[in-house]
């Protein structure tokens, strides 16, 4: 697919976030928008092994959202790829729902693991890819944390984990926009060079903008066909509520819903930036 396409795909993928978030009257918008072009890249980029037809299939490559709270990116990325009807999209967070505010693998169809505890999805991601090499099954596993999850010291048991037991298989991706619910991560508890800090443990890193769709693509493709027994780590570089002018890098959007004025605003934008590409 080339990359405009993607881009296209992405900017839908945003319309429904706000959308669906709007709808529901509760979510989380900012870090669901930072993480959109990510999940297109991995998606609809070629980069993840996957059949919407068949869920389970084997030979796959396994995705965790770690930031389960982002669930809103990831439901909106799995309708768009044909896990289920787009406009289920509308029933995010409504009683008998299958989409939760965090995922939920016997519900939703393309979801691998329950998340949303911060810290816990690497150490998840880590058992899948040994378990997977227990099995002789060479898919790759792909973990989209948050920077602000960084701080939790699990993330750091993990990463020294797949590091001493050489888990080549495994893809780290950290989507870094500066912010968490709280306000910024070096005025909260600041985890300093996230990228050193891999390197530290032994992972192999990669560092890329988390908005270029079309070097997403590259980065994620080339941690996924590297030569190496070390594991990977690409660093997104991007922007919080990413796409919409009043939620970018701003706080306040880690969880609140739009009103209704805000989400005309908000579609507008993105309309106007359909126009323009």
């Amino acid at each position: 697919m080339d990359i405009s396409s993607l881009e296209g795909i992405a900017l839908q993928m945003r319309r429904d976030v706000v959308k669906m978030i709007a709808e529901a009257g509760s979510g989380h918008p900012g870090g669901s928008l930072s993480c959109i072009d990510i999940l297109c890249a991995l998606y609809f980029g070629g980069v993840l092994e996957h059949d919407a037809a068949d869920p389970a299939m084997d030979g796959r490559d396994r995705f965790i959202l770690a930031k389960g709270h982002a669930a809103p990116a990831l439901y909106a990325t799995l309708a768009r790829a044909g896990y289920f009807p787009v406009d289920e999209l509308a029933t995010l967070r409504k009683l008998g729902s299958r989409l939760q505010g965090h995922p939920d693998p016997q519900l939703c169809p393309g979801v691998e693991v329950s998340t949303g505890s911060l810290g816990q999805g690497l150490s998840i991601g880590c058992g899948l890819a040994c378990g997977l090499r227990l099995n002789g099954d060479d898919a790759t596993v792909f973990v989209l944390l948050g920077d602000g999850e960084c701080e939790e010291g699990q993330v750091w048991e993990a990463a020294m984990f797949a590091a001493h037991q050489r888990l080549g298989r495994l893809v780290a991706i950290v989507d870094g926009n500066g912010l968490q619910i709280d306000g910024h991560l070096h005025e909260v508890c600041d985890p300093a060079d996230i990228t050193s800090k891999f390197c530290a443990f032994g992972w192999e890193v990669t560092t890329v903008d988390g908005h270029d769709v079309g070097a997403l693509v590259e980065a994620l493709g080339a941690a996924k066909a590297a030569h190496s027994d070390a594991p990977q780590l690409v660093y997104a570089r991007t922007v919080k509520g990413k796409g919409v002018s009043f939620m970018e890098d701003a706080a306040g959007w880690h969880g609140k819903a739009p009103d209704a004025e805000q989400l005309a605003q908000a579609l507008a934008e993105l309309d106007a930036n359909e126009v323009a590409a």
